[in-house]
């Protein structure tokens, strides 16, 4: 069977655009012996090393038009940096520092100005940031990127995104001795497999659960500091116009990054600029020498007066910087070069500048510490400054919600996460996407957070206490990627792995002691998360297992159906299925319930690509299933494609790429007449029933938290637009 590519021009020049090869949904190549026709004509139909281009190593970044990237700088203002942006808020108040010395407060601006550099600039912005999945960002990113040059064999792990054409795309044909000698161990022992993909799973619950607390903290910050002004404004005051702030944002979310951005980047540019420029008053005004702090001898001085007041002051400081991994898990909405120059050249000086201008204040009237933020303010600019304020935080919010989304759909990439709706908000950028579900959960709960804890200390000691510990994972995938993939020499591995692990660690001791006082709230959410995590992948590798192992062979499709007691109805049937490598077990127990099969059964697999839209040729790969009638379809979809089975169009199409297929002419008139006669499109609903002899939280996962997700979550072919009056539905029990 000859593979027909007609023109792929168009195909290319959307992967210039920011389109990749990959499959976005993590299905296997077919393989050789049920559909090797199949896998032929995918070989030759997409040409791997000619259509799909490989993804630039990090020595190869991909261009972008100085004018676009500019733009996309801009906009990753109001999305990308609102967390950080609005750090200079809270820090200090949160540092519960008394009897503060100016030695102390140089201390601390050296101690915030140095994290800032190591950490989010060094780290991030030009490191961890070129560890990105054809654009996407976050600890699922890092994992999905490690997973397409090692072989995981985990039960954990539904989904291979390896092609067998990867071998001899050029990131995969550059090993050396150690990095070979790394990846076998990886290949071979299930136990590091298992250990990777848990922690990259905990991680993403980590940051999705600190999307949930960010916008509660970020607003409430804000709409206290109008509590110094009067004592007439109560804490229900603050939490009402909490609630009232961030219900529309939620609802806003709808409108896609691109709106969003360029709504709130003005915002965020102007708060930058008000923030720097009051520092830049503060420090000519009260202590011009400032900037002397950057020198890091003042932290060696202040850890010599009182070490464990420096220790107890970092959980303050890591506040400032728990947007760095936000900013990396949005990296997919924008691109490396524009995260790099917003943060290079307009937020990083600003935040310098605003701790600089806050700590010149500070020395001046120490006492103010506790509301350092709004008591540096000059009076005339006030209440300017706390409506910038406010507006700043719900741009704060930004950051871990569009995260949110786009750490959701790199987990239903790879089988993860229960099927939610996802919806792409951009025909140019892949990786703006928003999801209804996701959305109104998060609202539901920050809502919760904030009427629950009514704005106390404890929600404020709940914020940022995670993220910590999914920096550190970000720190040991980033250096397996530097090894195993990069190929790295080991003395550059270690040198960014052994002093980021000390760095993060002592972060991370000195934060433990607010997990009695609120700071088990994150990790009360990432837990929930991650049971629904692991069940759901959990469940999904038990079914795949047994599909694997209970598909049909050829010989027996052929047997069934020669059968005479199997009656041969007029008309095509459309069977849908995930599993594309063989025959399902369910088109077994189809046959056997109904003796039935129509003249043309053509199993159909659908698989989405991260590119705008795949060519109208290009989009049904098909090839011939043994016995006389039966036929397989790979339908290719884009992002911004849907596949439309309502009024025979598609139906068609597909026929005629079935008729194109045929050698003899007696096939191609069945095809015909078969395509004049009754469509009918079934689709498979499967129960897993656990085996007796698993324990008993096997058993309770499967029959019990997998059973409710599948129930409750959205079918796999929910967004296929087929007429219901001729749709039907099968089920079968998996018996495990």
């Amino acid at each position: 069977m000859e593979g027909k590519v007609a023109n792929s021009s168009v195909l290319e020049d959307d992967l210039e655009n920011g389109g990749t090869g990959e499959d976005a949904v993590g299905f296997r190549p077919p393989g050789a012996g049920n559909i090797i026709e199949l896998s032929s004509a995918v070989d030759r139909t997409l040409s791997f090393s000619r259509v799909f281009k490989s993804p630039p190593t990090p020595n190869e970044p991909k261009e972008y038009p100085a004018v676009q990237t500019l733009l996309l700088a801009y906009q990753s203002l109001g999305v990308v940096y609102g967390d950080l942006a609005t750090s200079p808020v809270n820090v200090f108040s949160a540092t519960n520092l008394t009897n503060v010395t100016a030695e102390d407060l140089l201390g601390t601006f050296s101690l915030m100005f140095w994290s800032l550099t190591i950490i989010v600039w060094i780290k991030y912005v030009f490191i961890v940031i070129h560890a990105d999945d054809h654009g996407e960002g976050g600890t699922f990113a890092l994992y999905s990127y490690l997973r397409r040059h090692i072989n995981f064999r985990t039960k954990l792990t539904i989904r291979n995104t390896r092609w067998s054409t990867d071998e001899s795309m050029r990131f995969s044909n550059r090993a050396s001795p150690l990095r070979s000698k790394t990846k076998e161990f990886i290949e071979r022992s299930i136990r590091a497999q298992n250990f990777i993909t848990v922690i990259v799973l905990l991680g993403t619950c980590m940051v999705i659960g600190d999307g949930a607390l960010t916008p509660a903290t970020c607003v409430l910050s804000a709409v206290q500091g109008v509590q110094s002004l009067s004592p007439k404004i109560t804490q229900d005051h603050v939490v009402f116009t909490s609630v009232a702030v961030l219900i529309p944002l939620f609802l806003f979310q709808r409108c896609g990054t691109s709106k969003v951005s360029f709504t709130f980047s003005p915002i965020m540019l102007l708060w930058l600029a008000t923030n720097a420029s009051i520092g830049i008053y503060n420090i000519f005004k009260y202590y011009p020498s400032i900037l002397k702090a950057v020198s890091p001898h003042y932290i060696v001085l202040f850890s010599s007066r009182n070490a464990k007041t420096l220790w107890n002051l970092l959980g303050a400081v890591f506040l400032g910087i728990t947007g760095a991994e936000a900013m990396f898990a949005d990296l997919g909405h924008f691109n490396k070069q524009a995260i790099q120059w917003a943060f290079s050249f307009v937020v990083y000086p600003a935040l310098i500048i605003t701790y600089a201008g806050e700590t010149a204040y500070l020395i001046k009237y120490p006492e103010k510490i506790n509301n350092a933020y709004y008591s540096c303010l000059p009076r005339p600019v006030y209440w300017p400054m706390f409506v910038i304020s406010t507006l700043a935080a719900v741009v704060a919010s930004q950051s871990m919600i569009s995260a949110s989304f786009s750490i959701v759909k790199q987990s239903l990439t790879l089988g993860c996460f229960p099927r939610v709706k996802m919806v792409h908000t951009s025909s140019k950028h892949e990786g703006q996407v928003y999801s209804p579900e996701v959305n109104y959960a998060l609202m539901i709960l920050c809502v919760g957070l904030v009427i629950g804890f009514k704005g106390g200390v404890a929600l404020a000691n709940a914020y940022g206490v995670v993220v910590i510990w999914v920096m550190l994972i970000t720190t040991l995938l980033t250096s397996l990627v530097m090894l195993v993939i990069w190929n790295s020499n080991i003395l550059l591995v270690l040198g960014f792995l052994v002093p980021y692990v000390i760095i993060e660690g002592i972060f991370m001791t000195s934060m433990l002691n607010k997990i009695p006082q609120g700071g088990w709230v994150p990790f009360a959410i990432s837990a929930i998360l991650g049971t629904v995590m692991l069940s759901w992948t959990y469940g999904r590798s038990k079914k795949s297992v047994y599909e694997e192992e209970g598909k049909m062979s050829i010989g027996e499709l052929n047997q069934k159906l020669s059968s005479t007691c199997i009656f041969r109805t007029p008309g095509i049937c459309f069977f849908f299925t995930d599993l594309v490598d063989g025959i399902p077990p369910i088109i077994r127990h189809y046959i056997q319930h109904t003796n039935s099969v129509r003249e043309i059964m053509v199993v159909v697999t659908i698989r989405t690509l991260p590119i705008k839209t795949v060519l109208p040729e290009e989009r049904f790969v098909v090839g011939k299933l043994g016995v006389e009638g039966v036929y397989r379809c790979l339908v290719q979809l884009g992002y911004k494609d849907s596949l439309n089975m309502e009024g025979g169009g598609c139906t068609r199409e597909i026929v005629a790429k079935l008729r194109g297929n045929e050698d003899t002419t007696a096939e191609q008139r069945k095809l015909h007449s078969a395509s004049e006669n009754e469509t009918v499109f079934v689709m498979g609903r499967t129960i897993l029933a656990a085996n007796e002899n698993d324990g008993w939280l096997a058993r309770f996962t499967i029959e019990y938290l997998y059973s409710f997700l599948q129930k409750n979550c959205r079918s796999s072919v929910s967004a296929l637009q087929v007429p219901p009056e001729k749709t039907m539905q099968v089920g079968m029990l998996y018996r495990l």
